[in-house]
């Protein structure tokens, strides 16, 4: 297993309580990929690299949580319960779905909602079709009638969504869920995410945030479960793949060669030349040449400490409908310490470059005027992470993704860039690293 990320986690998991001896190879040296964490040098405290939120539908995500003894440390929701603040006031509005099947709980949910006015409410009964065929062909039939040429933007236009519905609901969770501008998604994974949050279940579309740094919650208790199966752990080298006429002969970690009748690649669309001894094979030329031409989109994270609790346990997160960040989140609401608030900005390629004193005053901006707390309270200190390479671009134009199944024998792929159907989520990483255990088997 190359790349100990979600993915290369999750088939190690699986594979591993199957029987099978892994080793697991992680060229850095901390564990989870894009889901890790740090030790912040000023304060001690350990920062997740950004904020992740699961969600009810992540089933298989929350099944490795369970099987690696994590789960209850991110609870969900009842059922979707969030608020979104904006306008010259900030002013926060919270939508609160009932306990009701779907897709009623999310109907009657925006129909009590008074961010917007009563006609954009009643546009969301235009979504109820995709729903009902979500539950009656699934998620991943719903979203392949899409037209794969659309953008997220022009789908919901032809659903009659309103512009301000979508301005206050339905793009900030595109930038939530795809990490990009609405204008510049396709609209079919973002469609494969409405039918699966909003799926048959209420609690589908509950939010689990989690209570402990990202490593504590998926890379340390899967790598005791794995090591605790007789599995290995080898980090801080590089992983080269050395061939023989075409087959894989051997992977090289330092000095240490691995011999294994398969290897499963979970490293990033953007690392997958780097892994290869020599000469790429000819067998995985196309699969390279498309992931060197996806495109990357990054997430850049502010970390604001104020003088006191600005948000209270009872708004955990917060949305916003208008600014340079979307969401916040209070990390003392969240794991119960500090007065350390999150600020996250999606798709963030108008700021990425900018000096951090200017995000800084952004992020401040945006939080005095969507979080109340904030307006008597002092910031402490800030702290700006970057994530240039956060997820790839679901854009219409963008390369095919590819499949597990690879025409290298010996050689399968896993990751969230592979052909999931879903975005760049912890659940699509998951996802596809149990289809590559499954296929080792085949």
């Amino acid at each position: 297993m190359i790349g100990a990320g979600c993915a290369g986690l999750a088939a190690a998991v699986r594979l591993s309580s199957a029987g099978a001896k892994v080793v697991v190879i992680e060229q850095a040296p901390r564990l989870g990929g894009r889901t890790t964490s740090f030790v912040d040098r000023h304060s001690g405290e350990r920062l997740d690299n950004g904020q992740h939120v699961l969600f009810g539908c992540y089933n298989e995500t929350y099944d490795l949580l369970r099987q690696i003894g994590s789960a209850d440390q991110a609870p969900l929701q009842s059922t979707l319960s969030l608020t979104i603040a904006g306008g010259p006031d900030g002013r926060g509005h919270a939508l609160h779905c009932p306990d009701l099947p779907s897709p009623w709980h999310l109907l009657l949910g925006l129909l009590m909602w008074d961010a917007v006015g009563i006609s954009d409410r009643w546009s969301v009964r235009h979504l109820a079709h995709v729903l009902t065929s979500a539950r009656r062909h699934g998620a991943a039939a719903t979203a392949a009638k899409v037209d794969a040429l659309l953008t997220v933007s022009q789908w919901l236009e032809q659903q009659h969504q309103t512009p301000q519905m979508r301005r206050w609901l339905w793009d900030p969770l595109v930038f939530a869920a795809l990490n990009q501008r609405p204008e510049e998604a396709a609209a079919r994974p973002f469609v494969r995410v409405l039918a699966e949050m909003f799926g048959p279940r209420p609690e589908d579309s509950a939010v689990g945030l989690p209570r402990v740094p990202l490593d504590d919650l998926v890379a340390a208790p899967a790598i005791r479960f794995i090591e605790s199966h007789d599995g290995m752990l080898l980090t801080k080298r590089p992983a080269k793949i050395a061939m023989s006429g075409d087959r894989i002969a051997h992977v090289k970690v330092g000095e240490v060669l691995v011999r294994a009748g398969t290897v499963i690649s979970a490293v990033p669309w953007h690392a997958f030349h780097a892994l290869w001894e020599e000469n790429l094979p000819l067998a995985l030329t196309d699969i390279a040449a498309h992931a060197s031409a996806m495109k990357s989109c990054p997430i850049v994270t502010v970390n604001l400490w104020f003088d006191c609790d600005v948000m209270g346990r009872d708004r955990p997160f917060v949305g916003l409908s208008d600014g340079t960040m979307h969401w916040f989140f209070g990390r003392n609401a969240i794991v119960g310490e500090g007065t350390h608030v999150s600020a996250v900005a999606s798709g963030a390629v108008d700021i990425l470059r900018l000096e951090n004193d200017e995000v800084i005053a952004r992020a401040e901006a945006d939080a005095r005027r969507a979080l109340p707390g904030t307006r008597g309270a002092t910031l402490t200190r800030a702290l700006v992470v970057r994530e240039p390479r956060a997820t790839f671009s679901l854009a219409p134009d963008a390369p095919p993704r590819p499949s597990t199944i690879t025409p290298l024998p010996g050689f399968l792929l896993a990751g969230d860039w592979t052909d999931t159907g879903l975005p760049a989520t912890i659940e699509g990483a998951v996802r596809s690293g149990n289809a590559a255990a499954v296929a080792t088997n085949r």
